[in-house]
């Protein structure tokens, strides 16, 4: 895929000479005015072809520079972001900077040379950027799918949970053609982890439908105190520990912790899970319903209003959809599939639970187990 570079100018004149000065040396595209941009822009976010750099004009009609380049960062957050003004007074440079984030800033007029010299370092800082995201995306986050499937072997329930709330994630960020929420995806998947200090009998107690003491209660509520503890020490992901701990704040204030932060002020990717989350926690093993939305509405003041209603209306389609169903043996389970029921020992001791979508790792252990112990079959999969 080749690094494209969009120029932004309300005067096409301007347009058509940088396109002749550099067109040789980079793949260009033009759009006329800001609106034109932002246009251009979410297209190319939409067929995955985004745009490397961005050099936009300051003074246009209807909508400046500064504030095309705000809303190109929205839409686009990796796409490097550069100024070219016929007038660069301290105010202007300050607010370009501040305010659309700003890469380089050149004045008008400016030599093809020295623009085309800032273009490729455009170019090289967007690079940087996709390079460490995709170190994030695919190194880290394959880490981290390892070590919770390792965690698994505690609360098989809690693994369950973490990988429905990601592949949810994934469907609101395709839906809605919101930026890859890496960070938001890597905490749901590390929810599990938050566990690891707690008893397992206390899990299965808990997952069993048992009345747990006040204390008890309580350390299951400071778990993502825990989770959090254990991911700041992981390098870069401060703010995924930020949205594990804040993961049951109450836009109204309400759950824990208690002295956390209001409203607009809670991390939005740690209101968007705290919808997620209890969504999966009222649907339990079953399908979305629509009485598991009705069970979210009764309680709606603790969710940001405006995220309760984009995940209302992308996840809704899924409710009351029943998935087609075989029955199989242990024995000839998959990785890749989804199993529909909880699959156990014959003593009932739960392995792996209903809606998990098997790994290679997990159809390895499954049929060590199967050298030792007796499973309940058939399972129910997903057809």
């Amino acid at each position: 895929m080749s690094e494209r570079i969009l120029l932004v100018d309300d005067d096409p004149n301007l347009l058509s000479a940088l396109q002749r000065h550099l067109r040789r040396r980079f793949d260009l595209a033009t759009a006329q005015g800001g609106e034109e941009a932002l246009t251009t822009v979410q297209t190319a976010m939409e067929t995955n072809e985004p745009f490397a750099v961005v050099l936009c004009d300051m003074r246009m009609p209807g909508m400046d520079g500064i504030e095309v380049l705000k809303r190109i960062k929205e839409r686009a957050p990796e796409t490097v972001r550069m100024m070219l003004t016929g007038n660069a007074d301290q105010q202007t440079a300050t607010a370009a900077i501040n305010e659309g984030h700003i890469f380089r800033f050149y004045t008008k007029p400016c030599p093809a040379d020295s623009l085309a010299e800032g273009l490729n370092a455009g170019l090289e800082q967007y690079r940087l950027i996709t390079a460490e995201r995709d170190l994030l995306e695919k190194t880290l986050a394959g880490s981290v799918k390892v070590l919770t499937e390792v965690v698994s072997l505690n609360d098989p329930v809690a693994y369950v949970q973490a990988c429905r709330l990601r592949e949810w994630v994934r469907r609101l960020t395709e839906e809605f053609n919101m930026p890859r929420r890496w960070q938001l995806e890597i905490a749901a998947m590390l929810i599990p982890i938050e566990q690891v200090a707690i008893p397992p009998e206390l899990i299965a107690r808990k997952n069993n439908g048992e009345i747990l003491t006040e204390e008890e209660t309580e350390i299951f509520e400071r778990a993502p105190e825990t989770g959090r503890n254990l991911i700041a020490n992981i390098p870069r992901l401060s703010a995924v520990a930020k949205i594990v701990y804040l993961q049951d704040r109450g836009y109204d204030g309400s759950g824990f912790p208690s002295d956390g932060p209001v409203g607009d002020e809670i991390p939005m990717d740690a209101r968007l899970l705290k919808i997620l989350k209890d969504l999966a926690l009222a649907a339990g093993d079953r399908s979305l319903s629509s009485a598991v939305f009705a069970a979210l509405d009764k309680r709606k003041e603790v969710y940001d209003p405006k995220l309760l209603a984009k995940v209302t209306s992308c996840l809704k389609v899924m409710a009351d959809v029943p998935p087609s169903v075989i029955e199989v043996p242990v024995s000839r389970l998959r990785a890749g599939q989804t199993v529909l029921s909880d699959i156990r020992l014959a003593n009932g001791r739960l392995i792996l639970a209903a809606n998990t979508q098997l790994s290679t790792i997990q159809i390895e252990r499954l049929r060590n187990l199967r050298q030792i112990f007796t499973f309940r079959d058939p399972v129910k999969v997903r057809a």
